[in-house]
């Protein structure tokens, strides 16, 4: 009876239970309500233009400036490309122009220009006669998933028999993009949500209280959405098709590993305490300081990616930190609301129980076991059984297995693919790139770009033609057609500059397009240093040699922020030192064995230039999650019974939760795996794969072992190195060859 009443005592009073819930709940309904029909609006506010990503100080970027002088106009262009099984006469070349006349109509097409019936191009013949190509300009680039599914339309429609058609050139790739991106909206949320339920059906058997925590991480998603979009409305962020999965992704993933640690520690208090409320506020307080420092941790690494020059990573950093800021507050605010309304009925059909005697069992414990794992039980005895008898074979045997992982790295291809291999799933547009590479020279319709002086331009011009690589080349003239047998048309001059398009002879997106645009770039200032080259083809350039050059900044900084974070959590300097290295050797084992997977099953053609720095990101951030989660507890048990009984406390109490929320957080990542999209799909192997690699091998024996191995030594210069030093000579006691029955230090290092 004293128990009870010292229980019931310590809740909060009556009033501010029913008021506090009552209010956290309906503001979360609000703001679910508010966010949640502002799901399938994200689409609306984003963008999938590859140039948008670039910084302004890209070469690639200028030139796009400058060619809106030339041109006045935005448009993007569709290349229509028809392939006959027999030789096309040149009688029906006339039969085909009406072909080009009712492309020009379709809504969304540059209008004709004065005195011309269309703005297409075309037809154009190959030289081998089998295929015609026309050029249609698309103008309203908002709208270039509809205008080339317009266009697709019409060829379907008015090709004769035995000729086959396709819309290809950059509209037609970038439709294509926008419809393998069109699962983002719900199938990777629910594919992600119904991973979620079943695995915590599986860790919990309880029906109830799945349907809890995925409350929680549902309204944290909702929240992060309407601040995304609205921040996106306004201009303030860039938001893409990728950073939309992601921020799902990320946001599920994080909020139900902070609501796994939450409700771990409200069932361990529910069998300490008899009142819910007592139990849900000691379950806050203990989990609050990993929580709020895991989520810092990820949050300040995210916010790191600011300092990219590719606009793409900038804009990731910010949006992902929304969803992980939400995630906190829900974790930490709405998931403990719910827990204080259904008490132990939301673990119904195993409630933990009340259990009075709880002290007086585990000292009964502690004469059966080493120091540390009383009431310890399953795997994680006989994985505490192990580090205590050979910590120092545990760790070296974990580290070598790691360290042969990473000697995949060697095999990662991450210098950006082709557009046409980005796209995982059939498109029309990369069957045509195929088809048009076959007959005509392959960078027609997606030109290389150079802006030069008009004193200069004829002599660019020249050089231009001469370099390996180039087909033809030619100056810019606006709507001027050229006029058979007569003059070329005068190019287009503004502000002394003069605009050359020069067609590639590989396909635009290909590694030979881009060492072609690297030699101009490299041969062209000897005419005129001011001349710049850009280009769809120099776009791809400047992206993957930004990506790459973001790699090597970055990552210093990430590991920089999240070791202070560490320093200052655990008091320490070697611990958290310590903790770096080991998710550091994770992620590139991770990203070794990925490697070898997308070279030799997969046969993938490469990988974006982003991928390294994205898995960075996450699987450092993410890594070091569990390992606070694991070294906050290890901490306190220290702080009580000693470093290595408290090791293989933390690790024993710590191990079901941790792992579990390792499994929750590879399978919401490997669900984008289902966006047919190159990059997502290796972001999703990526993280799954190392995040189960950090969970099983570095958080369960090498970060664990290592540290009992080296012992107190652990927590310097800290308070608790110190005070734990007259535990020295019991420690080399606690090290036994073999599990063997307590010894009497250990009596006493409990009893401490």
């Amino acid at each position: 009876m004293t128990g009870t009443s010292t229980t019931q005592s310590s809740a909060p009073p009556r009033w501010l239970r029913i008021v506090v819930p009552t209010v956290l709940l309906l503001v979360w309904l609000a703001v679910a309500g508010i966010g949640g029909p502002t799901f399938g609006k994200l689409s609306g506010v984003s963008s999938n233009d590859q140039a948008s990503f670039l910084p302004a100080s890209a070469e690639s970027t200028e030139v796009q400036e400058w060619q809106k002088r030339f041109t006045d106009a935005e448009a993007v262009p569709a290349i229509v490309v028809v392939e006959s099984d027999d030789t096309i006469p040149t009688s029906s070349l006339r039969d085909y122009a009406a072909l080009g006349e009712k492309l020009g109509q379709v809504e969304g097409v540059q209008a004709a220009p004065s005195g011309e019936s269309t703005s297409v191009a075309g037809p154009i013949p190959s030289e081998d006669g089998k295929a015609l190509e026309f050029i249609v300009p698309v103008a309203d680039t908002e709208n270039a998933k509809t205008v080339v599914a317009d266009l697709r339309t019409v060829v379907a429609d008015e090709l004769p028999d035995g000729t086959t058609g396709w819309v290809t050139g950059l509209a037609g790739l970038t439709a294509d993009l926008v419809n393998a991106f069109g699962g983002i909206d719900g199938i990777l949320l629910l594919v992600a949500v119904a991973a979620v339920f079943v695995i915590l059906l599986l860790v919990y058997r309880a029906l109830l209280l799945p349907f809890l925590v995925l409350i929680t991480s549902i309204f944290a998603l909702c929240a992060a959405i309407l601040f995304v979009y609205l921040f996106a409305l306004w201009g303030w962020i860039s938001l893409s098709g990728q950073s939309q999965g992601i921020l799902s992704i990320l946001v599920i993933g994080a909020a139900t590993d902070y609501s796994l640690l939450l409700v771990a520690r409200y069932r361990e208090a529910l069998e300490q305490v008899e009142s819910r409320w007592t139990a849900v506020l000691r379950a806050w307080r203990s989990a609050f300081e990993p929580i709020v420092a895991s989520g810092a941790t990820v949050i300040l690494a995210l916010l790191c990616l600011l300092f990219s020059d590719l606009n793409s990573n900038k804009s990731l950093g910010p949006i992902a930190a929304i969803g992980i800021v939400f995630s906190l507050l829900a974790a930490l605010t709405l998931l403990p609301a719910l827990l204080a309304v259904f008490g132990r009925a939301a673990f119904w059909p195993f409630r933990p129980l009340y259990q009075a005697d709880h002290t007086r069992r585990h000292s009964h414990e502690n004469g059966q076991r080493l120091a540390g794992l009383e009431g310890v039980r399953g795997i994680w005895l006989r994985v505490g059984r192990l580090i205590a008898s050979r910590p120092r074979i545990t760790w070296l045997v974990s580290f070598v297995l790691l360290a042969a992982c990473a000697l995949g790295l060697t095999q990662l291809k991450a210098n950006g693919v082709a557009q046409t291999d980005v796209i995982l799933s059939q498109s029309d547009a990369v069957d045509g790139q195929a088809v048009l590479a076959k007959h005509f020279d392959a960078g027609s319709g997606s030109p290389v770009l150079i802006v030069a002086r008009e004193s200069d331009g004829q002599e660019v011009l020249d050089r231009a033609e001469q370099t390996d690589g180039i087909a033809t080349a030619s100056f810019y003239s606006g709507d001027a057609r050229p006029q058979q047998g007569g003059p070329a048309p005068e190019p287009v001059v503004r502000d002394g500059k003069v605009l050359i398009q020069a067609t590639l002879e590989a396909e635009p997106d290909s590694e030979a397009a881009e060492k072609v645009v690297r030699e101009l770039r490299a041969t062209l200032p000897s005419t005129d240093p001011d001349v710049l080259v850009g280009g769809v083809t120099a776009v791809a350039l400047d992206t993957n040699d930004t990506a790459q050059s973001d790699l090597l900044k970055i990552i210093p900084i990430v590991l920089a922020v999240i070791l202070l974070i560490l320093m200052l959590l655990l008091r320490s300097i070697v611990a958290p030192v310590l903790l770096i290295g080991s998710v550091v050797l994770s992620y590139a084992a991770a990203l070794g064995v990925s490697a070898l997977v997308f070279n030799g099953i997969f046969h993938f053609p490469g990988a974006d230039a982003s991928v390294p720095l994205f898995g960075f990101v996450f699987l450092v951030a993410l890594g070091v999650d569990y390992n606070i989660f694991l070294m906050t507890r290890v901490r306190e048990e220290s702080l009580r019974i000693g470093t290595r009984p408290g090791i293989l406390r933390g690790l024993g109490l710590t191990g079901s939760v941790i792992t579990s929320a390792g499994i929750v957080l590879a399978a919401t990542f490997a669900a984008l795996a289902v966006i047919p999209i190159l990059f997502l799909v290796q972001i999703a192997f990526i993280v799954a794969f190392g995040v189960l690699l950090d969970t099983v091998l570095v958080r369960s024996l090498l970060v664990p072992a290592l540290s009992y191995d080296i012992g107190r030594a652990i927590w310097w210069p800290s308070k608790l190195w110190r005070t734990d030093a007259h535990r020295g000579r019991a420690e080399v006691a606690e090290r036994p060859e073999e599990p063997a029955p307590p010894t009497a230090v250990q009596h006493a290092e409990v009893a401490d």
